[in-house]
This record gives C-alpha cells, structure tokens and sequence, in this order.
C-alpha cells in the first residue's frame, strides 16, 4: 500500500545520523528494504541498520514509543501514562528517557536539553507510525556525524515521500481505546505532498483513574525534484493531555491498600504541545536543513507520595516551555589518496534553545503551592566534523572521523527565594565547554558472505545546563558543586556481520563502553546527583530469517555486563539491564492473510549499587492477525497475549504512606497492561 523511500547507502561511505541529520553519500547506490537486506559492504559496524515501514507494519504495538523496539537489544517500557515520554534501556543503560540515545525524526532532534523532566527526554508520541519510511540505527560512539546523547547509540526516523493510496483506519480496543487515522498523498508533477491526521483516545486498565488520553496529530510533507536536487519541507503538529497511573509501592498491595492497578495519588498527568516546520535541500553534494521547534510541557507527578509533606504530600509539577532553532549543512566530495579511492564528508551542525521557563513546583491536585526552582536558560551549541573513508583495497577500507562540539549556557534564575527560603539568585550564571571527539573504524570484507569491523570512538552527551551554574542546593540551600557541562564516553567494538544463505542474515558485535561519569541534573527534586565512572561489555546477536516466500523469523539477543569503577559503595549499576531476547515470527500470504507473534524478555536487573536487591524479569507476548481483501484490511492485535502481570519497570527507593509515620524504602513498580485485544478496519482510496 505505501510507496517506500528506500534506504540509500554508498559502498565508500555509510549515511551516519547526528544530532540533525545524517550524511548523504552518491557513489554506487543501493536500496535497502529493511532488516533483512544484506548490509555487506555498506556498514562501518556489525550494530547499526535499518528497518522500514514494513518491518513496523508487522509489529503489534500498545504504545507509539515501541517503534523503538526495532533497535535491536533496545526495551522500551513506561513508568507513567501514556501520554510520557517512554522508559528506554539500552546496552546496559537505564536511559531514562533518553539521555545517552540520540534520536532524531526529519533531521529535527527530539531528545530536549536541559528538560523540565530529565535529560535528553525523547518524547515520540508526535510520530504517526504508518507515515514512517525508515528508522535506521546505529549503536556505539563510533560515527562522526553523531553528536550528542550519542554513548549508547543512535537513530534517526525517517517520513515517507508519499502514499501509494490513501487510507482511513479505525482502531477500537478495550478500556475505551479508539485511533481513528486519515492519510494520503497529493501527486503534481515532480512534487508529492504527503498528509496525515490522527486521533488517540484511551482510558486505560486502571481501577481508579481514567487515563483519558486525548492526542491529536497532523502532519504535512512536501517533497520536489529540482534540476539541482531536492527540495523538502514539513509541517507538525501535535497536543496531548493526558492522567497518569505511576508507579506503585510493593507493600501498599501487599497490605491490599490498592491493587496492582490502583495509584496512591489519582491527581498525576500531564499535558504537552509540539509544533515544527522544517524544511531541507539534497543534491549530489550538498545536504542542508533548518528546522523550528515550538515545545512545552506541564507534568505532575508523585512518587514519594507523603515523605516530604504528610500534610499535603509530595505531589510536584514540572514545567518546559522552550523554542527550538537549529540545522546543519553537509558536503561530500570523491577524491583520491595515492590513487586510491577516499569520500569525505564535512559537516556543520548548530542548535539553540531557547527556554523560557523550566521549572519545577510543589502541588496538590494540580494546583501549585510553592516553587522549588524555576529559571529560563539559554543553551547553544556549534560543531563541526570530517568524516574520511578510504578503500585501501578491494577488501579493506578505514573510516575515520573527527568532530568538535562547543556549548555555551546561560541560565537565570526566575524565582529569588523558593518555598523553602532558599535565595536561588546564585544559581543564575554563564558557563562554556567544548570536546573534541575522535571516531576509527576498519572494515574487512572477507568474501561476499561475510564481514567483520574493528571500532573505536569517543561520544559525549551534555549535562542539564542548571547544573552546570547551580551554587545552592533549592532544597536545603547547602552548597553544592557545579558539574561538568559535557560528560565524554570511549567505546569499542569487534562486529562480524553473515550471509552464509540466502535468506539468512547474522550478526554479532562484541563492545566496550567506557562513561566518565554518569552524573545528572535531577529534575525531579531541582538539584544534581553524582555518580562516578562506569564500564560495561556486552555480546549482542541477530539473525534474520526468510524461512520461505511467507513466513519470516527473527531473533535477537543481547548481553551486558555494567559496573561503576569505584564503589558506590557498591559496583552495581541501578536499573542496567543483563539480558534481552526478542523473538519474532511473522506470515505474509498472497490470498491477503498475514500474522505475527513476538516474545520480548528482559532478565533481572539491579535496583542498587550492592546489587543485593534486583527485580524480576519481564517478559512479553504480543500477536496479530489480519486479512486484506482488495481495498479493504482488517486486523486484529492481542496486547500481552499471555495476561502476564509482570512488570514493566522496577525502581527501589524511599517513601512514605498516608498513615505511615517513618519512611520505608520498598520497590516501586509499573504493572504490564493487562491483555488487551485491539481491531482495526482500514480501507485504501
């Protein structure tokens, strides 16, 4: 039904993503379908790839954010509702929501700087799935182009041209779910103009809120071929409101306070906005792109529920009201070094944002009644980098790439003396930093069957630019030391990649990741919380499976060992998770029928730095069903299939309930959504 707009990759050079945008090479151009293409030739490593609306078309998916499942060894869960920011794990790191995975959609960057939240906070619920082209990913700090948030990896989402048809699809599901989807494609010429609208309604599993998530979406993509190249825009836009089920304590339903779907405090939720437009320009040479980001967000949460406050409890708002400006601009170029063949692609890449407000607030039932912090921050960033391959011979080439990234920050403080008599002005300040980044890669081509790469590279992402002038704690006013603006991490990694048939494809990367601290600004309490450096190894495999013309089987597994340097005073790292399986078969008949049934497993993890406290493993059985019958396709998916009441994330800390007169540190945790069957009717024009 989709008319695809095919992963375009150079056997000198492999498109590498960045904070905006990825390179675009032109020599010997090959299409590449998805997953299961064979990457030989095309990859600078064994852990990057590309996946297309196909591969996401297979997929039954509770949340938009389960896109990024298609990353292999990538666990996306959800701690809150539905209309946050997911959980992410990768490679060993609790990611937040964010913090050291780069994402980008259209050459715009999601991950927020310096949010209300947390940072890098990568919010993907403005993405309407079926308009998406290509996701292609790549793990480790090993690509030039990538700037930062780049330790774990990167992806970069990709729109589609256009439609082939248009659709109209209709989804209705239990607990009041409806999606109601409107797109198509306008043909003129040399240009298409692609829309889409959709609308999101949910009220969730929950036995004492109603989620009553309200999203709306549109999008608009303009695409023209010019003599000189092409020509591209868009235009998003995207509102969201929504109730929050969080996580619960594990005594408060063990003493059946609640259940496993209840909440401690039913006034959580949030709202949020995101408007762009951006716009971009390819030629054989030149890649350039700007873009516009409107964003704000009000979140109200408690996790501690009466610690801090048995009067009125710990509920709190976080506030991020900003504007985005930014592009970036590439050239390329084919030369020659001792008559050998060398690409080289330089880039340039800038962002600002400008934040009006980021802030954090005390509540009680969403109604403020005191500040904790509140500043407007200016934050900016330029880098520049050179990304050189040559082809040494038929078999070997090297990639080498060098960037440097300068940030300046500015922040004022907004408030004077918070609720705690704290004078905040101290806070208010100007920093700078700058790094420089050195990224190597080689490529040996064993036979046209296999491959394998040896890489080596330096990321970095920044710090939450408050902690980098913060002088005073708003809590207790203690003196507090700033922290280091950008954070480097040194990775390194032996890839093999395999076509030893036809239809198979394997992978198998063996890494090292090396982070100089995993120190954070958190938003949650207004202050920042440091932890010392980390390392972590791993193992990751995969294999692509075209059994026959109909059914297909994937598998994938990955293993990470993570720990602090130092004790802490233990050498665990909270919330890095050992190890993931994912499992996927999928069918695809000519008579119209086409199924799929995929298992996702990730084990046991540590809650705290001892590492005598762990959660337990989760796993997920998610399936569907459908026929399509000329221009008519109904399809049916079954959510949790096996009703596990696992758990979809785990955290150990300190709080205190309504009754209770001491705190208790106890696991909190996010149930699995109960099953849940979803249908769906689509029809084509």
């Amino acid at each position: 039904m989709y008319r695809y707009c095919p992963f375009t990759l150079s056997l000198l050079s492999v498109c590498v993503i960045s904070a905006g945008a990825w390179a675009h090479p032109t020599m010997e151009e090959i299409n590449v379908s998805g997953q299961r293409s064979n990457l030989i030739g095309q990859s600078v490593s064994a852990s990057q790839g590309v996946v297309t609306q196909a591969d996401i078309e297979t997929r039954a998916l509770l949340r938009v954010g389960e896109i990024l499942e298609l990353v292999p060894g990538m666990v996306v869960t959800q701690h809150s509702g539905t209309g946050k920011a997911n959980q992410y794990f990768l490679r060993g790191f609790n990611l937040d929501h964010g913090t050291d995975f780069a994402t980008v959609y259209d050459d715009m960057p999601v991950n927020m700087r310096s949010h209300g939240h947390g940072q890098g906070y990568t919010d993907i619920n403005f993405v309407i799935p079926e308009t998406v082209g290509s996701l292609r990913y790549q793990k480790g700090p090993y690509y030039a182009a990538v700037g930062d948030f780049s330790g774990a990896g990167a992806t970069q989402i990709i729109s589609l041209r256009a439609l082939d048809e248009g659709t109209l699809k209709l989804t209705l599901g239990e607990h009041n779910y409806q999606r109601l989807l409107a797109a198509d494609s306008l043909h003129r010429g040399n240009s298409d103009i692609l829309w889409a609208l959709e609308h999101t309604g949910y009220q969730g599993p929950w036995s004492d809120i109603d989620e009553d998530l309200d999203k709306l979406n549109a999008q608009i993509k303009g695409t023209t071929d010019l003599a000189a190249g092409t020509l591209r825009w868009g235009v998003m836009a995207y509102r969201n409101q929504w109730n929050s089920a969080d996580q619960i304590p594990t005594r408060a339903v063990t003493n059946g306070t609640i259940n496993e779907l209840g909440s401690i405090d039913p006034s959580a939720g949030g709202e949020s906005n995101r408007y762009s437009v951006n716009v971009g320009f390819d030629s054989a040479h030149w890649h350039a792109s700007a873009y516009a980001i409107d964003y704000d967000m009000n979140l109200w949460s408690n996790f501690t529920y009466y610690l801090d406050d048995p009067e009125h409890g710990d509920q709190f708002e976080q506030v991020d009201q900003r504007r985005l400006f930014g592009g970036q601009v590439t050239y390329q170029r084919v030369d020659q070094m001792v008559g050998k063949p060398m690409h080289n692609v330089f880039g340039l890449q800038t962002r600002w944002d400008d934040i009006a407000e980021v802030g954090l607030y005390t509540t009680e039932n969403r109604v403020r009644d005191g500040v904790v912090r509140a500043d407007s921050v200016d934050e900016h960033s330029v880098a520049l980098y050179w990304d050189n391959t040559i082809h040494w011979r038929n078999d070997f080439k090297t990639v080498l790439g060098v960037r440097y990234d300068h940030f300046d920050f500015d922040v004022q403080d907004n408030v004077g003396v918070n609720r705690y008599g704290v004078d905040l002005s101290p806070n208010s300040g100007e920093a700078s930093d700058g790094i420089a980044s050195v990224k190597a890669s080689g490529i040996y081509t064993l036979n046209p069957q296999w491959e394998t790469y040896l890489s080596v590279g330096s990321g970095y992402h920044s710090n939450d630019a408050r902690g980098t002038t913060i002088r005073v704690d708003p809590n207790t006013g203690s003196t507090v030391d700033s922290v280091d603006p950008l954070v480097q991490s040194l990775g390194s990694e032996w890839g093999l990649r395999g076509r030893p048939l036809q239809n198979l494809n394997v992978s198998a990367a063996l890494w090292y990741l090396q982070l100089d601290s995993e120190l954070l600004f958190v938003g949650d309490a207004g202050n920042t919380e440091p932890s010392d450096k980390t390392e972590r190894t791993g193992v990751e495999l995969t294999a692509y499976y075209r059994l026959n013309d109909n059914w297909t089987l994937d598998a994938e597994y990955a293993y990470t060992h993570a720990r602090f340097v130092n004790e802490q005073p233990g050498r665990y790292v909270p919330g890095a998770v050992e190890d993931v399986l994912q499992l996927g078969l999928s069918a695809d008949y000519a008579s119209g029928l086409f199924a799929s049934l995929r298992v996702r497993h990730f084990g046991p993890r540590p809650l705290v730095e001892i590492g005598d406290i762990k959660s337990e493993a989760s796993t997920l059985l998610n399936a569907k069903l459908g026929y399509r019958y000329q221009a008519f396709t109904i399809s049916v998916d079954a959510l949790n299939l096996l009703d596990s009441d696992d758990h979809d994330i785990d955290y150990f800390y300190e709080s205190q309930l309504a009754g209770e007169t001491a705190p208790v540190e106890d696991v909190h945790y996010h149930p699995l959504e109960p099953r849940n069957f979803r249908l769906t009717v689509e029809v084509a024009f």
